[in-house]
Order: structure tokens, then sequence, then C-alpha cells
């Protein structure tokens, strides 16, 4: 074990050189999915793993890329991966460093010709990011049978982009994991917030993935001309919805924990005129917590507020779910070995809940999953402003390494 070192030059080199795909005029990088960049980016990847590397190199029917290192045994695979699409304008480590660091891992295991008993294999996602056809996880999600072929291959454009990234819709055979194929899949991801570093820590392992809660509300009031309508007659749609937002900012404060948020991203104002009262309000309201029983505080607390501002404006308030995801658990072992890993390496234990989704909550369902959180300075993420210290890149490295190697190990 003490043979393979991490090679630090050519992991940050390699980091850079990804970043180049798609880098804008502002410092961000727009590599979404189906993009120029992202089939740059799948090229630069393919012929740095198969020319370069000699790995073992397999695209599936949704373009997911898979490289693979032999084990000396027939046993499952020990999986490591994460992404390399960008959100619009996004940063340089947010699922690209999970993928660069892979690399690393087993080119170490490779070129040092050190045999592990299991397979050890990594995988780029296709789509983890939120795209022009709304589908963000799109490669976790039919790579774990959460979501079938079938059912989005009528989706606008999307058989032409996965053509392009060198996968194929028509086939169906190769795409979803069969059970027992994996023995375990880590994700190093970023943390995004900052957490970790407020406290000057480098690294922390994610025991849970919080629950993303998300409702569309409609408030119908009644439009009417601005000028001429005493304010004790108005039912202003627009001002029961700011009422509502500012009862939810509350309602989800009042909770009282750091890993409880709540967020109105999106809102629409009908007619949206300078001089007519507003009628109707489209917005969406998240919240995320990673335990159901404060969600369903929030929610039954939600319900009263709707009730009061309706019976106090005179207005109708509808809501309707759009997203009901729990919190996932990741595996307890796989959690532990990563403990392990970061003590071997003199690092303080500590675990983080997610508090963004990611492919390893897709994961998790097929397979013991957990993953690897390395701090983000001030926090600043899905911006150019997004920024890790080499340094803790490197320890990620080296914690990812003795995880691999532990698990090779201890599993079968």
């Amino acid at each position: 074990m003490n043979m393979l070192l991490i090679n630090e030059v050519r992991i940050i080199e390699r980091l850079n050189l990804l970043s180049q795909f798609g880098q804008n005029n502002g410092g961000g990088i727009d590599r979404a999915f189906g993009s120029e960049a992202d089939i740059e980016a799948r090229n630069w990847l393919k012929n740095l793993w198969e020319n370069e590397l000699n790995f073992k190199v397999k695209i599936d029917s949704i373009a997911n890329m898979w490289a693979r290192v032999d084990g000396n045994e027939k046993l499952p695979a020990i999986v490591l991966g994460s992404h390399h699409d960008t959100v619009a304008s996004g940063g340089k480590y947010d699922g690209a460093m999970g993928i660069i660091l892979a690399t690393e891992i087993l080119q170490v295991i490779k070129e040092n010709n050190y045999k592990l008993r299991h397979p050890l294999e990594l995988v780029s996602f296709t789509a983890e990011e939120p795209n022009k056809f709304n589908l963000s996880t799109l490669g976790s999600r039919v790579a774990s049978g959460k979501l079938e072929l079938s059912s989005i291959s009528e989706v606008e454009g999307l058989k032409e982009a996965i053509k392009k990234a060198g996968g194929d819709l028509e086939k169906t055979e190769n795409v979803k994991i069969s059970a027992g194929a994996m023995s375990s899949f880590i994700e190093c991801h970023i943390e995004q917030g900052r957490r970790l570093f407020d406290k000057k820590l480098s690294l922390a392992v994610v025991p849970k993935v919080t629950g993303i809660y998300r409702e569309m509300i409609k408030v119908v009031g009644e439009t009417n001309h601005a000028g001429t309508t005493i304010m004790e007659h108005r039912h202003d749609a627009l001002m029961a919805a700011s009422e509502l937002c500012l009862g939810f900012e509350k309602i989800v404060k009042e909770i009282h924990k750091d890993d409880v948020v709540g967020t109105v991203g999106k809102l629409e104002v009908n007619p949206n005129s300078v001089n007519i009262i507003p009628g109707e309000i489209n917005l969406v309201m998240e919240f995320r917590t990673p335990n159901f029983s404060d969600a369903e505080i929030i929610y039954k607390k939600i319900n009263e507020c709707i009730l009061e501002i309706e019976n106090e404006r005179g207005v109708k308030i509808i809501a309707n779910t759009m997203l009901k995801q729990i919190e996932v658990l990741m595996d307890r072992f796989i959690v532990d070995t990563l403990n392990t890993a970061l003590e071997e390496l003199k690092e303080p234990k500590v675990e983080l809940v997610s508090m963004a989704g990611h492919d390893a909550v897709h994961m998790s369902s097929i397979t013991k999953t957990a993953m690897l959180f390395v701090s983000s300075v001030n926090g600043k993420s899905h911006c150019a402003d997004e920024y890790t210290k080499d340094e803790d890149v490197i320890k990620a490295a080296n914690a990812l390494l003795k995880a691999v190697l532990i698990l090779d190990k201890e599993l079968d």
C-alpha cells in the first residue's frame, strides 16, 4: 500500500485541461449535456483513458462513459464516478474533480501493476446537471433502472444528442446495471457549501443525502385597475404570494437546523403590467431536510399559513406537489471505510449530510454507496468563482486510494 503514490502534478494539470472545454469569457464553464463542449470533453476523456492509459473503455446506450482495470478474481467491480457536465457558467470542480480523481486512482493501480482482487471502474454519468432536455441525473437514473429508455425515446432531440455522445437509445441491452455487477460505488464531490470551509476542514464523509420537496403554488386573486381600486377592495395575488413567501421563510427558520433550507426560486406575475393589480401568481416553493419528520412539520405549517392568507385576503391558493423525494441513507460500511481512510491520513473524522442531489442517490438503490466531500472555498459553486484548494484535492485523492484498497480486501 505504501508504494502506491498519487501523482499530484498530473491531477491538477488534468483538472485544468478539462476546464478548458466550454470556458466562457467570464471565466465560467458552459458544458451542458449535448453541447459542443460536452462532446469535446468526452473525446478528450475517451482518448486519455483508452489511448494514453490503456484502460478498457465502454460507452453505454445512454452515453455514460466507463473505464476499467481488471482485477485478479471474478468479483463485482469497485466503482468510482461522478459527472463532467456543468451548469451554465459553472465551475471547474463540480463533478469534474471526481472524474479526474477516479482517473488517477485507476492509473496508479495500473502503472504500478498492483493487482486488486476486484475490477476497478470509473464512470462519468451523462447529463447530471439540468439541460435543455429537462432530464437531470439522466445517466445514473437509467443505469440504476429508475428510468427506462423507452420512456424518454420521444424527447425531442435527445436521440440525436445521445448518438452524438456515443450512445444509442435503440440499444437497451448494455445500460441497466445487473444485480451483483458492482460491489460498491463512491462519488467524490466538492461540498458546494461552506460548512467545511468555515471549520477549516478539508474532507467529510456523507452518511445521508437530503430530502427535497417542491411545490407548485398558484395564488388566484382579482385583476383590477391599479389606480381606481382602493386598498380595502383589493384581492392582490402578488401581496398574498409575498406574505406566503415570507411565512414560508419563517417556518423553515423556526426548525433551527442548519441542514433545513427553503427557497422560492421561481415566480411569475400575471398579467405583469405596471398599472394592473396582479390577479394570478405562480411560484415554486422548495425546501430540503434530511429528516422526514421535519418535512411533515413544514408541510403542516405551510398549509396553516395558506388558510390564514386565504381568509384574510380573499384569495385562493392551490398547491400541487412537484417533487417529494425523501432523504437517502448511504451505506454504513462504505461510510465507515471512508472514515477509516481519513483516520489513516490523520484527517479529522467528519460526517456531513449532502444538501444537494447527486448521482450517488440513484446508485445507492443498486449497490453499497457513499460520498466523499471536499471543501469549497467560501462555499462557492455553480459559478465561475467555484474553487477548491489543490492540497484538498490531493487529500481527497489519497483518501479515495486508501478506501479502494480497504474495500478490495474487505468486500466479497
